[in-house]
């Protein structure tokens, strides 16, 4: 094993010490440096196939550590509500037990929504799909009634169904319907969806936005009677939520996200605008809000605490027992969804919280109200490459120095190294995390200690291979003179 170990640890600590380690180090700055890039390649250039072949073989080289990042910036600084503009009617734990199990018949969802719309919301939405018929409506009781009960089917027969009255009640507030976009098949999805029309100002983006082949919506009657329809959807990285896409593909159109199309019905515009250009989608707009995002036309969510939103939600409970304050639901989004205990679609948010699906999409609405958008622009991912490759390059060219400052320094203050290190680091962290509390900018200072750390190693490891390699010898030589002490018969 020492034979086979030895001469490739030679072999390395030759080519670390060749021309003082900088041609080592310019193959690890440029290296890592296209690997950090293909991780997260700008959409305005064509990728190399080559690049695209990088990020498949290491897809998370460098997007773990970022997100990781992301997400600390986040939790030391959370999002703190400004604007109350949602109110979320949840029907909870404490519903469910008053007025029955989920799920209801669709005569019963009517009647939340009447009580909702009677307290003069500005739209509500309904994080809710219905895909299918109610069972309990009244032409399918009298379906399963027995021969003898022919009178009885009859009578029920005559009556509305459950679906006639919810659609009256969707016609007649201000209501959107939720959507659950899908990428295989199933026995209730469908391939279309009634949504406002989307105007596109520049190139089209749907080559850059999520798409989608179907999707999980309500019955067509219901659709009809809804003033708006919008997909659900979020964004999962390893299972976190991050961002939120803002509109999505489905087939061969955009199609809005649940916050956009509530804005569009709240301002009473008839369209959704989508600015985007060859690099992808620059921002989305109703009415006179325009939001930034990301080429695929979603935006990173800077998430508020759950602790400090709880004042948003109202117990479908106590709507429909009129007992809530009309100014918790006059001239407010009402977003309608489920938070009883099994029943809920609960989310992890880059805060590490579990919270409703629902409570996501108010923070979207809030967001947007605030006008406090987090950013991770094209050119931010340039300047920091550009910051990296000249920031090596300086290394590379004065660390070995044997006549600099930093190799006296070294020479007098050895252990002074790695306390520099860990400064440079800490400053690398604390400019970043400013960056993003005063701007909003989300600057990958991960990426950066990473590629520069591995760089400055290049140039330290020739050191510890020649201390590794005195110890060995150290002990081979010990080992020699206590083989010869035994073999004389005297101590050492």
């Amino acid at each position: 094993m020492k034979r086979y170990y030895d001469p490739w640890l030679a072999r390395i600590r030759n080519l670390l010490k060749a021309a003082q380690g900088r041609p080592v180090a310019l193959v690890v700055l440029f290296g890592l440096s296209l690997l950090n890039l293909s991780s997260e390649w700008p959409g305005n250039i064509a990728r190399p196939a080559f690049v695209g072949a990088l990020d498949e073989t290491l897809p998370d080289s460098f997007r773990t550590a970022r997100q990781l990042l992301f997400d600390q910036y986040q939790r030391h600084f959370p999002r703190i509500p400004t604007a109350e503009p949602v109110t979320i009617v949840e029907i909870d734990e404490e519903t469910l037990e008053t007025v029955g199990q989920w799920p209801w018949p669709r005569n019963r969802l009517a009647s939340l929504i009447d009580a909702i719309a009677a307290l003069k919301p500005l739209a509500i939405g309904l994080d809710i799909y219905m895909p299918e018929p109610d069972q309990t409506s009244p032409d399918k009781v009298a379906g399963n009634l027995p021969k003898t009960a022919a009178a009885l089917a009859a009578g029920l027969r005559a009556l509305p169904s459950h679906e006639a009255i919810l659609a009256r009640s969707l016609r007649a507030a201000p209501t959107i319907l939720g959507a659950a976009a899908l990428d295989h098949a199933a026995f209730t999805t469908s391939t279309d969806l009634r949504s406002a029309p989307i105007l596109v100002h520049g190139t089209d983006p749907l080559g850059r936005v999520r798409r989608y082949d179907y999707v999980l919506a309500s019955l067509p009657e219901l659709q009809a009677a809804a003033h708006g329809q919008a997909m659900l959807s979020v964004a999962l990285e390893q299972g976190v939520v991050r961002h939120i896409p803002l509109i999505m593909g489905l087939g061969e159109k955009l199609v809005p996200s649940l916050p956009m199309e509530m804005l569009r019905l709240a301002t009473g515009s008839s369209a959704i605008d989508v600015f985007a250009d060859a690099s992808g989608v620059q921002a989305v707009g109703v009415a006179d809000v325009l939001v930034p995002t990301q080429p695929g036309g979603d935006i990173w969510l800077h998430f508020a605490s759950i602790r400090s939103t709880l004042n948003r939600y109202v117990s479908a409970r106590d709507i429909l027992q009129g007992t809530v304050d009309p100014e918790r639901i006059r001239d407010k989004l009402v977003l309608v969804g489920l938070t009883g205990a099994g029943v809920t679609d609960m989310r992890t948010t880059a805060l590490g919280e579990l919270v409703p699906g629902i409570e996501i999409q108010a923070q979207v609405i809030e967001t947007i109200f605030e006008g406090r958008f987090l950013r991770r622009p094209t050119w931010l991912k340039w300047a920091e490459s550009a910051f990296i490759v000249t920031f090596g390059l300086l290394i590379i060219w004065y660390v070995p120095r044997p006549q600099s400052r930093f190799a006296m320094f070294i020479r007098v203050v050895p252990k002074g190294v790695a306390a520099l290190g860990v400064f440079l680091h800490v400053l690398n962290i604390l400019c970043c995390f400013y960056i993003f509390m005063r701007v909003g900018l989300l600057v990958d200072a991960a990426s950066i200690f990473i590629i520069l750390s591995a760089v400055m190693g290049c140039f330290f490891t020739p050191a510890l291979l020649h201390v590794d390699k005195q110890t060995r010898t150290e002990a081979t030589h010990a080992q020699g003179r206590e083989g010869d002490n035994d073999r004389t018969g005297q101590a050492p």
